[in-house]
This record gives C-alpha cells, sequence and structure tokens, in this order.
C-alpha cells in the first residue's frame, strides 16, 4: 500500500455535522484520500442555522496547524470559515512557512441560514493576504458579489465576476452558480477561470431544500483531487459531479435545510 495522499482541512466545526470540518472529513474520505484538520472556529449549528459562534484562538489555529504540518504533512490545503483576521492571519503565516501547496480558499462568508460567518475586516485581510496564495477559489455568487463588487444575474455576469477576482491574485477561480437567479434548461452552471479561458461545468436541477454542506464539499472534494495530482479541469469537473450526488441523495434531518450525503446511496436501506 502506497504512502496516504493528505489533506489538510481549515476551518469551523458544524454541531449539526452538515458543513464545515465535518463535511470537510467526509468529502476527502469520499475521495480515497486522508484528512487532517484544524478547527479556526467552533459553531453552535443546527439544520435551521448558526445559534453561536466562538472563533478559536490564533494561537490554537497555529498550534494545530504546526502539530499536523509538522509531523503527517499534506499534499493539499482547503480553507474555509475564518472569522477573524487573527485567524487568516495565523494560517497565512503556516501556509508560507511550510510551503504548502494546492491550496484551495472556499471564502466562507455568510451561514445558509444569513449570519456572517466572517467580519468585515477579516474579508479584508484574506483579500489581501490569503487570495495571493491561493491555488483555487471557490466562490458562490454571493461572495463573487461581494469580492468584484458587482451584482450577478447571468452566466456573462459569473464570467465578468471571475475575471475581477482574479485581478485580486488569486490563480485560478471557480464562480459555483448554484445561487443564479432563473434556472438555465443546462442546468446548475458553474465557471472556472484561469486567465486565458473560461469552462463551465453543468450538473442538472434538483428539486431539494437539504443543500446544507455543499460549498464545503464542493472544495474539498476539489483539494481532494489536486492532492492527487490531477488537473485542475477533471478536479472541478470531479467535484461537480460528486456534489451534485451529494445533493441528489441528501438527509432530510431536523426541520430546516438538512445535510447534503456524500455517501450516495450506500445509507439507504
Amino acid at each position: 500500500m502506497g504512502k496516504p495522499i493528505r489533506v489538510l482541512c481549515i476551518g469551523g466545526s458544524d454541531s449539526g455535522g452538515g458543513a464545515g470540518i465535518g463535511a470537510d472529513l467526509k468529502a476527502v474520505h469520499a475521495c480515497g484520500c486522508y484528512a487532517v484538520f484544524a478547527v479556526a472556529a467552533v459553531t453552535a449549528q443546527n439544520t435551521r442555522g448558526v445559534q453561536s459562534v466562538f472563533p478559536v484562538p490564533p494561537k490554537w489555529i497555529a498550534a494545530q496547524l504546526d502539530s499536523v504540518l509538522g509531523d503527517i504533512g499534506a499534499d493539499a490545503v482547503k480553507t474555509g470559515m475564518l472569522m477573524t483576521p487573527q485567524a487568516v492571519d495565523a494560517v497565512v503565516k503556516k501556509i508560507e512557512r511550510y510551503r504548502l501547496k494546492n491550496v484551495v480558499v472556499d471564502p466562507v462568508m455568510i451561514a445558509k441560514g444569513g449570519r456572517a460567518l466572517m467580519t468585515n475586516r477579516a474579508a479584508q485581510t484574506l483579500v489581501k493576504k490569503l487570495l495571493p496564495l491561493a491555488d483555487v477559489l471557490t466562490p458562490n455568487i454571493p461572495e463573487a458579489e461581494f469580492l468584484a463588487r458587482m451584482k450577478i444575474r447571468s452566466v456573462e455576469d459569473m464570467k465578468e465576476a471571475a475575471a475581477v477576482i482574479l485581478g485580486l491574485g488569486v490563480k485560478k477561480v471557480v464562480v459555483k452558480g448554484g445561487h443564479l437567479p432563473g434556472r438555465r434548461p443546462e442546468g446548475s452552471v458553474d465557471i472556472l477561470y484561469d486567465g486565458k479561458q473560461y469552462k463551465e461545468f453543468a450538473a442538472k436541477w434538483m428539486r431539494t431544500k437539504n443543500t446544507h454542506g455543499t460549498g464545503c464539499t464542493f472544495a474539498s472534494i476539489l483539494a481532494s483531487h489536486l492532492a492527487r495530482g490531477e488537473n485542475i479541469d477533471h478536479a472541478v469537473a470531479q467535484a461537480k459531479i460528486m456534489t451534485a450526488q451529494a445533493i441528489q441523495y441528501s438527509l432530510s434531518l431536523g426541520s430546516g435545510h438538512g445535510p447534503v450525503n456524500i455517501l450516495g446511496g450506500r445509507q439507504e436501506n
């Protein structure tokens, strides 16, 4: 048996198990990789929303990263919820110190229920310091609108936003179209832009409210495939396919937005 492929996940916990580190770990393992992690925030959360958030002190974030990277290492990194500028700084310093590669940044700014998961100063620090270290950025429509300072109402708008965001220093950007107003016949479209060409990845629409954890799942799958040495086109395609399957087999839990299910039909009786 060869050496395990290691994916480092950095972000917030979700006590409901639908998003955050919990979703990351399931997605990485579903890709056949080994997940290590650092918790940057602790949330009290369920299918109805986020009730409370505790930002982990930056020295504890740094300690977790030193512990993991000084021993196990990582073939790819996926960052999620980084609530404070100090949390962003702690992560940036370790990415630079350990010269980490295949850095996938999911700019988690707002929870599905509407609660802010990042302060304005943290967002500014992310743009200034973390994005230039990112190999791929995976914003959804609201996040892309914030980063590009524009409204997005069409796929052409998504492409324009991707170009603006690339100008912030990130190497590649995937603007996810699940929040796009209206429904295109070809389904939910994501746009990959590398500064030279745009590529579209589509998946059919599915009628369900159980989509909690889609962003975390997508980014973690993407990071896992990059860790395996695959090119960006294949990694994005696999992230799109596997996330769509996770939505198809999503779970009806609680009274709000249930979680996606990366294990697919394997949990069916």
